[in-house]
């Protein structure tokens, strides 16, 4: 297992913007997020506005000019936008053509029309799972509802033994899976592998998300028995569609990207020669970039052009993808420059010297700094940015398969114990019509389960290989 390591960091390490000592940037690091939470929580200020001035305030208490904070932070906000926000946007385009064409109505009816009532909590897993690949985790939620109350209602189903199942499969996508917008940031912040990073957050998902799905959902259904709220059950997209594109092509569809990715890491091991032509051309297909531009395209025609779609109809929906993704991507943006403040504060060389004579795994390392972001912020995305930012460092020795094992790490903290604090835990209240108490010992304590299992599992990992 990868140790903590305090050998020279790469020779392009730039010296830090402030010569504060540990004592002075540990309350630093420690007062700029309690600005980001206090924002956050208390006077309810939009995360993007949050974490400028967490970032400004973070520089400001470890004694750094002001000018070379403001540097920092716009050079981080900026790699970190031209380093995912292309993928973020292709996503979100992906996303929308899947629900505006139906093509998420035909993969979730299909499945559901095969599986009886013991088998209905395994299927909304994969349901959840299969359409949460491509969508934003507050999406997806949207998209899944209908079906989980439809089934819930139908079936004489415990929402709780429909609900708890797809929130899982969405949750652990959302955690552990590029491209989806944290782990994809980690990716490019500790310099891993992408298509090592997805293999093994596949290898980490499966049994992660069967534990904290159908078999916690038997637990929930017990301590929570509420009906389906038949107020929060919305018309679905597909009821004013003539037509809808087939279960084969959507799913060819969704899992288009995914596959690219893989084969480029599959070949990457394989062939191991940068020279060798198939590896260049598997390098150039299975870049996320060129992967989900060639899923958005493909999508155009076997989603959008079976459902009806003029070309006038598709431009309309790519834009209107495109139109909510603005807050996300400066969040994102956002937490990059709160992540390169810490870097040039010299918060990852204090985080080495500190740690020399611990022999705590770097692995739990990184997830307890995710956990205490989490829990700090209430946001996944923040807290795995952040956390990425603080053990970057630590990947300098890493081996390929450890660096994606610590994105996973960041990864599985990240989503750990949702509360009062996230965005997310009031929607699972508000949609199932949940009190807080119940939605404490429902989502929250799943989102934990996947946390800790997810973890568990990675360390375990980094122990065969």
């Amino acid at each position: 297992m990868t140790r903590l390591s305090v050998e020279t960091l790469a020779a392009d390490t730039v010296a830090p913007i402030t010569s504060a000592g540990h004592a002075q940037l540990g309350i630093a690091v420690l007062a700029g997020i309690a600005v980001i939470v206090l924002l956050i929580t208390r006077f309810k200020l939009h995360a993007f506005l949050a974490l400028t001035i967490g970032s400004l305030a973070l520089g400001a208490f470890a004694g750094a000019p002001l000018d070379k904070v403001i540097t920092s932070f716009s050079a981080g906000l900026g790699s970190t936008v031209a380093g995912v926000g292309v993928l973020i946007a292709l996503g979100a385009i992906l996303g929308k053509l899947l629900a505006d064409s139906g093509g998420a109505d035909q993969i979730v009816d299909t499945i559901l029309a095969k599986a009886g009532p013991r088998s209905m909590p395994w299927a909304m897993v994969l349901i959840a799972s299969v359409i949460g690949l491509p969508l934003f985790f507050e999406v997806g939620i949207v998209l899944l509802i209908p079906v989980v109350l439809m089934v819930a209602r139908r079936g004489n189903y415990s929402l709780m033994r429909i609900g708890i199942p797809a929130l899982a499969g969405l949750s652990v996508m959302h955690g552990l899976i590029p491209p989806h917008p944290g782990p994809l940031v980690a990716v490019d912040a500790v310099k891993a592998n992408l298509g090592v990073t997805l293999a093994l957050g596949v290898l980490v998902a499966v049994p992660t998300v069967i534990i904290a799905g159908p078999l916690f959902s038997r637990v929930a259904a017990r301590w929570v028995d509420v009906p389906a709220p038949e107020r929060m059950l919305p018309d679905r997209a597909s009821e004013e569609l003539e037509h809808r594109p087939g279960f084969g092509a959507t799913l060819t569809t969704i899992l288009l990207p995914v596959v690219l990715m893989l084969s480029k890491a599959l070949v990457d091991i394989v062939v191991d020669d940068p020279a060798n032509t198939a590896q260049r051309v598997f390098d150039v297909i299975g870049s996320p970039l060129i992967a989900l531009l060639v899923a958005v395209l493909v999508g155009i025609f076997t989603l959008g052009r079976p459902a009806g779609f003029t070309k006038e109809r598709i431009s309309r929906t790519v834009e209107k993808g495109l139109m909510p993704i603005a807050g996300i991507m400066l969040i994102v943006g956002a937490g990059g420059g709160f992540k390169q403040t810490l870097i040039d504060c010299g918060v990852g060389q204090m985080i080495l010297d500190i740690s020399k004579d611990w022999s705590i795994p770097a692995l739990l390392l990184a997830w307890l700094i995710a956990v205490a972001i989490r829990l700090a912020t209430g946001s996944a995305t923040v807290a795995t940015i952040s956390a990425a930012g603080l053990v970057a460092p630590l990947a300098a020795d890493m081996s390929t398969a450890h660096t994606a094992l610590l994105v996973l790490a960041i990864g599985a903290g990240s989503v750990f114990f949702s509360h009062v604090n996230d965005a997310g835990f009031w929607l699972v209240k508000e949609y199932f019509g949940l009190s807080v108490g119940q939605t404490v010992r429902t989502w929250s304590l799943m989102e934990t389960i996947i946390s800790v299992v997810a973890g568990g599992l990675i360390l375990l990992l980094s122990l065969v290989i």
